[in-house]
């Protein structure tokens, strides 16, 4: 940064960033590890795995340190098969638990993650529970029987405690997966009454029985439902067991994260989905997640943002029957050979240079300038911004009466550090 600005370039569009407005704290950006994740990357050749680990989870100047994972807990639709910890229908007592299923691919590969980065934050979602706690007895839709609500409670807390006995520590648990979309496979309908009741009365109080410190996060679903973690949060029982509320952002605005805030400020929210397809244009994606996810989601008080799954294989082929034939991950894997797609820059742009532990501070929005500011834990600032336009902007990056002036074309994004 330069001199005082003194007027020299007031035909530019100014970006003023002041750290003594501050926001929440960020506690990291990133991915979903899926099931079909796992598989691909632990096939790569073992020289590549450990470069490609390090590259994404590492801190050196050519990696993107990735600080937050999202996983399923039980099969996901981008897992190859659809299971639970517990599939035997006279499981009743959950005496046949066990998280087995995930010690060949997902356990071994979040070890060696926490190997590279140990304060990486896993945050962890069921799209369905065993089939045999549901009144359809389907892994898709279908809603959890009232007389299991205590035993969903109880497979939850056995999940988390042996995900502990690995060392791998669940940072956050969500109820479900899109609790209002029962089409996916797996999934399960659970309306925000239920879910209020769940976590008031029976997850909220297994958990703290157990001594478990893992974070209750409401919803998990889009943004065009500001009522249902709202719905959750005003029952006093549900509200005093969850930290906040998730949100994705296949319909609706990103704003609803402030509507939420706004109605409990005292409640954290989150941002943990959103997908990049098959059939979209890098530009046109890099522009939206950019603007909507990363930029949108921080200036809504989101203390997290997450793209969906983190790789792919070149045919979209690894998913459940009727699970998503089109997500294109940050990666697409095929074989040992590795290629990185638009949502591997999307996070980037905020995972490299924003690390856990920043706080976002003020910063404006200009025309197609999307901004968003932060003060890492070193006490740098760092800028990310967006041009939403077609044309060049020129602005002046303004900071504690210094300032830079700095160019970005239409479409382009960047990340600023001083």
């Amino acid at each position: 940064c330069h001199g005082d600005l003194k007027g020299m370039f007031d035909g530019h569009t100014n970006i003023e960033v002041d750290s003594t407005i501050s926001y929440q704290t960020i506690d990291g950006f990133g991915y979903m590890l899926t099931g079909a994740s796992a598989e691909l990357i632990n096939k790569v050749e073992p020289k590549a795995k450990a470069n490609l680990l390090k590259e994404l989870f590492g801190n050196g100047p050519n990696d993107i340190a990735i600080s937050y994972l999202r996983i399923s807990v039980g099969a996901s639709d981008l897992s190859t098969s659809v299971y639970s910890y517990d599939d035997n229908p006279a499981g009743v007592t959950l005496n046949n638990f066990s998280i087995g299923s995930e010690k060949k691919e997902m356990i071994p590969l979040l070890k060696e993650i926490l190997a590279i980065n140990p304060s990486i934050k896993i945050m962890a979602t069921p799209w369905s529970p065993p089939v045999w706690m549901k009144d359809n007895k389907s892994s898709i839709g279908g809603s959890l029987k009232p007389e299991y609500y205590e035993t969903y409670a109880q497979y939850l807390v056995k999940y988390i405690q042996a995900m502990n006995a690995e060392g791998i520590e669940i940072e956050a648990l969500t109820p479900q997966n899109e609790p209002l979309n029962p089409k996916n496979n797996p999934s399960m309908f659970m309306p925000a009454t239920q879910q209020a009741e769940f976590i008031g009365y029976y997850l909220g109080p297994a958990f703290q029985k157990a001594a478990i410190q893992t974070k209750i996060i409401a919803y998990d679903h889009n943004c065009d439902e500001p009522n249902y973690p709202i719905t959750v949060l005003n029952d006093a029982k549900a509200k005093s067991f969850v930290d906040g509320s998730a949100f994705h952002l296949y319909g609706g605005n990103i704003s609803a994260l402030t509507t939420v805030h706004n109605a409990f400020p005292d409640k954290n929210v989150y941002f943990t989905e959103q997908w990049t397809g098959a059939k979209g244009e890098f530009a046109g994606d890099l522009k939206w997640h950019l603007r909507n996810v990363i930029i949108g989601s921080m200036r809504n008080w989101g203390r997290i943002a997450l793209e969906w799954n983190l790789a792919n294989d070149p045919l979209y082929q690894l998913h459940t029957p009727g699970g998503c034939d089109e997500c294109k991950g940050a990666l697409t894997i095929n074989g040992s050979s590795v290629s990185r797609n638009v949502a591997y820059y999307i996070v980037a742009h905020a995972s490299k240079f924003v690390s856990a532990g920043s706080i976002r501070i003020e910063s404006n929005n200009a025309g197609n300038l999307q901004t968003v500011a932060f003060k890492r834990p070193d006490g740098k600032k760092v800028l990310i911004a967006e041009n939403d336009g077609n044309e060049p902007i020129t602005f002046n990056l303004k900071y504690n009466g210094k300032w830079a002036t700095i160019s970005l074309a239409g479409g382009d994004v960047g990340s600023f550090v001083w």
